[in-house]
């Protein structure tokens, strides 16, 4: 289910939840009714509950009649408030019910209780008062409108929770712009004034309203207004990715990938702020569980893996202040404990949907950019996109497939990069090249197949001579129907080919043993680009290896002498490197040894 769900089952469920402590109050009714001692304190309570009971009637009807997705964490919060207090009141007053001499000394009843129940049942009073002005001010079925800055006794020991719901609820609920423009203006206020303000808002919920709010209005004073409350919060990566409910991380990562996606400004500064770290936990999320291979891992990265998720699962517990009122009744859970078991019980879909939106902002971050690409390769994200591209389909395969793509040209056109991250006995090295041949080898998606043939041709410098199980795949490409997907295979080998490449001859070698020559003078003969690419790989296979048999059977020399009558003058490179081949294959024409060559298929 996506974050943006339908409001019909989200609103059928806070009915559920209000339904509750109605049924409690009459239940209260009835016992009332029946109260033997006391009937006069019990008679009080009872008065108290009948109007408690109105209320969440009322509130009850508000919900239902509401337009928009209501902000349910302040219902739900009142709401279990008010049942403990109701369920208090009715065990008092079943106690003061006609019994045997026995159980009235055994279970005796003070006025001092009354008084207490009494005390809890006006706070809850005040609770709804509150949350029904919350309800009528948003427009919630109400005609009020503004922004209700009164504090309800559940926040008595904590204001600031009682205007972050207001404001949040404003946001997204009110229906007039200019009240969601001055709750968002009041969200960066708050925010502004200190650190705890921020991860209240954040564990509250704020954010996918103000993302809305962003993304959904015309305004352009609504968007500013919510830019700024987005920029004013999430100053901190952790705060909004690490430690909110996964609908939220679902709702900041898009925004990472679109910020990142339009403005090259917002790249470096994610950077700067070290989102990458986060972005790959989540993405890693579940991946590896159950899921190592002891035959294709070594025991040092497992114990690594787990040491860095150990740690990561520890720095991501929130550490709320003593005086934050997030805490249930018991004193037992907080708000960071309820989002880490919201995470572990959502559906499949949405983490799903998590994966895919974390992916995408890895592969926003990760193109064009030399030192996110080394980031990601340093948090162990290669080894996570690997595993993704295995095991999954779809949008989430493609992303992680794309990001993989990015990082392999990144560390083309750097050295440090590509000793770092694909060095041959690296683990993520190997499971990064073994998905990428897997995708080449089993998959007819175009959309897969070129990133994955341009990702080994990135990695041609890495692999060493006798690594030939790279080049058939690749050689086999050359054949295929789609002409794109040929001619990328020829621009990927031609790198493996290259005379700067310090294997370029074993390599050039490699792809004629692999009956890559007949392809490739098929190739050179399609449209302009294939035709191009496939000349300059049959040139480098004619340099580096000018002495092979199958150059002369192909009849290379006769095809090359054929296309420099037809290159364009303007392909001046080109034309130097026909005329570089064609000297080559002169100058050992006749003189080929018939010696037999070793066979490199597999």
């Amino acid at each position: 289910m996506s974050p943006a769900a339908a409001p019909l089952p989200e609103e059928m469920r806070i009915q559920e939840e209000l339904s509750y402590p109605i049924l409690l109050s009459e239940r209260i009714r009835k016992a009332v009714d029946d109260a033997v001692f006391f009937k006069v304190d019990c008679s009080d309570i009872g008065k108290q509950v009948d109007h408690l009971s109105t209320m969440l009637r009322s509130a009850v009807r508000l919900s239902s009649s509401a337009a928009v997705q209501l902000y349910d964490r302040p219902i739900r919060r009142v709401s279990n408030d008010v049942s403990r207090n109701l369920y208090r009141a009715l065990s008092l007053i079943r106690r003061c019910r006609r019994r045997s001499f026995l159980c009235r000394v055994v279970r005796m009843v003070s006025t001092a209780e009354f008084r207490k129940v009494l005390s809890l049942l006006e706070a809850s009073i005040g609770d709804m008062q509150w949350l029904l002005s919350i309800l009528d001010c948003t427009g919630g079925g109400g005609s009020g409108t503004g922004i209700s800055l009164s504090l309800p006794p559940i926040t008595s020991n904590d204001p600031i929770l009682a205007w972050v719901w207001s404001f949040i609820a404003t946001v997204q609920m009110a229906s007039q712009i200019s009240d969601r423009i001055e709750a968002a203006n009041e969200l960066t206020s708050l925010a502004e004034d200190n650190d705890r303000n921020k991860k209240i808002i954040v564990e509250e919920g704020g954010v996918p309203p103000l993302l809305k709010l962003l993304k959904e209005t015309s305004s352009s004073d609504a968007q500013i207004a919510a830019a700024n409350a987005l920029c004013s919060i999430a100053n901190h990566h952790e705060r909004v990715l690490s430690d909110s409910p996964m609908r939220v991380q679902i709702r900041v990562s898009n925004l990472v990938a679109t910020m990142v996606e339009h403005d090259s400004f917002a790249k470096e500064e994610f950077a700067r702020e070290n989102v990458i770290r986060p972005l790959v936990s989540l993405l890693s999320f579940e991946t590896f569980e159950g899921e190592l291979d002891p035959k294709r891992f070594s025991f040092h990265s497992i114990v690594q893996i787990n040491e860095e998720r150990e740690n990561k699962e520890r720095n991501s517990k929130p550490q709320l202040l003593p005086s934050l009122s997030l805490y249930s009744s018991d004193g037992v859970s907080s708000r960071g404990g309820q989002n880490r078991k919201e995470r572990e019980n959502e559906s499949p879909e949405v983490k799903r949907e998590l994966k895919i939106s974390c992916s995408r902002a890895l592969l926003m971050l990760a193109k064009d950019s030399l030192s996110n690409s080394r980031s990601i390769s340093e948090t162990k994200g290669l080894l996570c996109l690997a595993k993704l591209i295995e095991k999954e389909t779809g949008e989430l395969q493609r992303n992680c497939l794309m990001a993989v793509m990015e990082i392999t040209l990144a560390a083309e056109l750097n050295a440090d990069l590509r000793r770092s991250a694909f060095k041959t006995n690296s683990t993520a090295a190997r499971a990064v090249v073994e998905q990428l041949l897997n995708v080449i080898n089993e998959t007819d998606d175009l959309s897969l197949q070129i990133p994955a043939v341009k990702s080994l041709g990135a990695l041609s410098r890495t692999f060493p001579a006798r690594e030939t199980r790279v080049i058939g795949p690749l050689v086999a490409q050359l054949s295929n129907n789609d002409i794109d997907v040929a001619t990328e295979a020829a621009i990927a080998l031609a790198k493996f080919a290259y005379p700067e490449n310090f294997l370029c001859q074993e390599h050039s070698k490699a792809i004629i043993e692999f009956d890559g020559v007949l392809p490739l003078m098929r190739l050179a003969q399609a449209n302009e680009r294939a035709q191009a690419h496939g000349l300059i790989l049959l040139c480098y296979l004619a340099i580096n290896a000018s002495n092979h048999q199958a150059l002369e059977r192909a009849k290379v020399l006769t095809a090359l002498e054929a296309a420099e009558r037809i290159v364009s003058p303007q392909q001046v490179h080109l034309r130097d490197l026909i005329n570089k081949a064609i000297c080559h294959l002169h100058l050992y024409r006749g003189h080929i040894h018939p010696h037999r060559q070793p066979s490199l298929r597999k």
